[in-house]
């Protein structure tokens, strides 16, 4: 449930777009801005807010656009990383602090690099879960390298033609595909053959993890009853246009301090390639200051809410010493 003392608010940071953002944590205390992912919402960073707020720290959780209580733009391309980016640089400038500590996770860890990578003077320190970052190549684009590693049949390609994704996820309850997506234990990305859905892919009975309660699940899925999935597809949908428009900063490393955070069943440490990249040296010759990688064994893809206290311990103790 909401912990305690979580105040709400709109902020806009666009013409048009304002975000729903949940606080907590004393205002003058050291922001941090905490970036959530598909399909998750502020409140997948409720026990880090409780724990940072405890700590001293403004912690900052927004809806991103297209999510919960923010604004949806109708167009897909509205949802290109430079919008997403421009968003949080908009909020940070609203916190009136000069710099804040940054967390992301999932599609929020993209962000968050790409928030360090384009304004690395409004970052501290960064603390990135899940998804590990990959410069800017010239050799093909992202879904490109998708079809090449595992097929057509990627779920990330089943989601690129607009209603297809929809039209499946429309065939179950909200309560069904949260159980179903929280609860996926299997280390590998989910393969869509052409008669199942992407819930019938996955490796989950439905049933709700032990780490979530049925309150839980039910936020999520009244929100999700008011937006729809839409918003978050879209940004999977602006996955090529992103690697287009950033030419510029092909090959480019990430200078903040950073520490990095994935489990070991995550369906993103288990890509081809992806383990030898972050433990021989790939990932720390992108992010010279990458100053810890922290693999936390028998978790899966939402860390932050499987194992919200060790999470929060690993983000809390790594500001604190840059204080």
């Amino acid at each position: 449930m909401e912990p305690e003392g979580v105040r709400h608010r709109m902020v806009e940071v666009a013409k048009g777009v304002r975000l729903h953002v949940a606080e907590a944590g004393p205002e003058d205390g050291p922001a941090v801005l905490l970036v959530h992912g598909f399909p998750d919402l502020w409140y997948g960073w409720r026990h880090q807010m409780a724990a940072l707020a405890a700590r001293g720290f403004r912690a900052v959780a927004p809806d991103m656009r297209g999510y919960g209580d923010s604004d949806a733009p109708p167009s897909a391309g509205s949802y290109s990383i430079f919008h997403l980016v421009g968003d949080l640089v908009a909020l940070i400038a609203d916190l009136a602090q000069p710099q804040v500590f940054v967390v992301g996770h999932d599609w929020g860890a993209l962000v968050a690099w790409q928030l360090c990578l384009l304004r690395p003077d409004l970052v501290r320190a960064l603390v990135n879960l899940s998804v590990a970052y990959h410069p800017r190549s010239s050799e093909g684009s992202p879904l490109q390298v998708i079809r090449a590693l595992c097929g057509e049949d990627h779920y990330m390609c089943r989601f690129q033609e607009p209603g297809v994704a929809e039209a499946e996820f429309a065939l179950y309850d909200n309560s069904h595909k949260f159980k179903t997506v929280f609860g996926m234990r299997k280390p590998a990305p989910p393969i869509l053959p052409k008669d199942k859905t992407f819930f019938d892919s996955l490796d989950s009975d439905g049933t709700c993890p032990p780490w979530l309660s049925e309150e839980d699940i039910s936020y999520y899925a009244d929100k999700f009853e008011k937006t729809g999935f839409t918003g978050g597809l879209n940004y999977y949908r602006c996955m090529d246009l992103n690697w287009e428009l950033s030419a510029p900063w092909t090959g480019a490393p990430i200078k903040v301090a950073t520490k990095f955070i994935v489990g070991d069943l995550d369906v993103t440490y288990n890509v081809p390639g992806v383990k030898d990249y972050i433990h021989k040296g790939g990932l720390k010759a992108s992010v010279p200051n990458l100053e810890d990688v922290v693999v936390m064994e028998g978790v899966s893809h939402f860390c932050n809410q499987e194992k919200p206290n060790e999470v929060s311990d690993y983000i809390c103790e790594f500001f604190k010493e840059l204080l």
